[in-house]
């Protein structure tokens, strides 16, 4: 019996975005200062553009310290979230015909094809763990999803 499992961006893939959003961050200080000094503001406008700014930090160092599960397996099917341009978000797994791999972008991507024509792509790169680990917990996953039984020889 296969179980529901759930995959997360690496940390590597965090700390990427976490560096893009800082710099993103500076800037707005940088203008918030500026405006600050040049124009005759009111106090409470730049009060209020700090504490923009304070929440921005919270809500990235949140992001960082709790990663979102981005796929989801379970016995019924799949759930991919944050992945832009993933296609098919969710489905069950007797809708999957197939699985491929790609590169999208210079990333590698699991690619699964469903019966009606449709896709969903996962940029295997950006999960936390080992791509291998990842089809085999998809492959078991589809397995079980079309009624597969795992054939044992015997030694």
């Amino acid at each position: 019996m296969v179980t529901s499992s759930s995959y997360r961006f690496s940390s590597s893939f965090v700390v990427r975005l976490a560096g893009a959003a800082l710099v993103l961050l500076g800037v707005l200080v940088v203008l918030v200062v500026l405006l600050a000094a040049l124009l005759p503001l009111p106090g409470a406008v730049p009060l209020a553009a700090l504490v923009a700014v304070l929440v921005a930090v919270l809500a990235l160092v949140l992001a960082v310290t709790r990663r979102p599960v981005v796929v989801a397996f379970d016995e019924t099917g799949y759930r991919i979230r944050y992945v832009r341009g993933a296609g098919v978000r969710q489905a069950e797994w007797r809708q999957v015909e197939d699985v491929t791999t790609s590169t999208v972008a210079g990333e590698r991507c699991v690619v699964l094809r469903l019966r009606d024509g449709r896709t969903s792509t996962v940029p295997v790169g950006a999960l936390a763990g080992r791509t291998e680990d990842f089809v085999q917990d998809l492959r078991n996953h589809l397995d079980q999803g079309h009624g597969y039984r795992t054939l044992r020889g015997r030694a």
